[in-house]
């Protein structure tokens, strides 16, 4: 079975009422604050969930209980006054929350924005495949990406209001790894994320014509191996059309995260892009995932891109 194209959620307007969940670790008070004062220069009226600034009281690598972050998700959701849902950081907690999620009712409520990576990741790969609904992996309202760097905001609002005008994206540094081009559905995010989800309660079975994008933090080069050789072994690349690699950040020499990649996805047979410029990097572009696009990478050392076929957005 082949990868289909999800749901697009509609663009936000000016006065857009958008959500700020914590679905995994605890956030910093400062940079919360600053990344609202951001999006309210963006025209948007955040909403700040009820436990986005708790701390479990017993594992303090948990923003709050696994039942209040995913309470203040699934109301988020389902409140249709709110027309985007975006996470305030990563970190780790997503997975034991994720079951708690009533995605009949998400999947009533009709797809809406949202935003993350890291460890979002679970989310987005839950929201593909228990509702069926695009979501876009981006920066973070209280990340230090979101809060210093002008082209990851301008990538992030471009896609939130003028998503037709942000369709191509790559940085000038993307090179071709296994030169090609490649069509398929994108889906993807943090590495380690994928290959932990792998064979839980409802992960994905196939992702045949798909164009996979990953990239990872603090995964040292063997363990990148590892985690890699674990999605080849158990199937999970079987008919993959592309790869697109984001940011290494901190996970050694690149030099040898750049050797793991290519000795265990070269054997593919399919394009595969380095350094795109999405994840934990010093930019971290936003990349629809769900959508149809294309994976362009030039044997002739020409400009490597992703370009979605259709906008994020409605």
């Amino acid at each position: 079975m082949t990868l289909e194209p999800l749901v697009r959620p509609a663009r936000l307007r000016p006065g857009a009422r958008v959500a700020v969940v914590a679905p995994s670790g605890p956030v910093p008070a400062d940079r919360l604050e600053r990344g609202l004062d951001l999006l309210r220069g963006w025209d948007l009226d955040p909403v700040v969930a009820p436990h986005v600034r708790d701390t479990h009281p017993e594992l303090g690598h948990l923003a709050g209980t696994d039942e209040n972050r995913a309470r203040d998700l699934q109301d988020a959701w389902c409140d249709p006054s709110i027309d985007a849902v975006l996470c305030a950081r990563g970190g780790y907690g997503a997975h034991r929350m994720v079951d708690l999620l009533d995605w009949p009712a998400i999947r009533a409520a009709g797809p809406k924005v949202f935003v993350g990576y890291s460890d979002i990741t679970v989310l987005h790969e839950a929201f593909a495949l228990r509702a069926g609904f695009s979501t876009l992996h981006g920066p973070m309202v209280a990340t230090e990406v979101f809060l210093k760097d002008e082209a990851t905001r301008d990538s992030l609002r471009s896609t939130l209001f003028e998503p037709d005008s942000v369709r191509t994206l790559g940085l000038d540094g993307a090179a071709a790894l296994v030169p090609g081009r490649a069509r398929g559905v994108t889906y993807g995010g943090c590495v380690s994320l994928l290959a932990a989800d792998a064979g839980t309660p409802g992960a994905r079975v196939s992702a045949r014509g798909g164009l996979l994008m990953i990239e990872d933090i603090t995964e040292e080069a063997y363990r990148l191996d590892g985690i890699l050789t674990r999605l080849l072994r158990i199937g999970a690349l079987d008919g993959i059309s592309g790869v697109a690699c984001g940011s290494w950040q901190d996970c050694g020499p690149y030099e040898q995260v750049r050797a793991v990649l290519a000795d265990r996805l070269g054997g593919l047979g399919v394009p595969v892009v380095e350094e795109l410029g999405f994840g934990h990097g010093p930019t971290a572009l936003t990349v629809p995932l769900g959508l149809p696009a294309v994976l362009d990478g030039p044997a002739d050392g020409g400009r490597c891109t992703l370009t979605v076929q259709v906008p994020a957005l409605v």
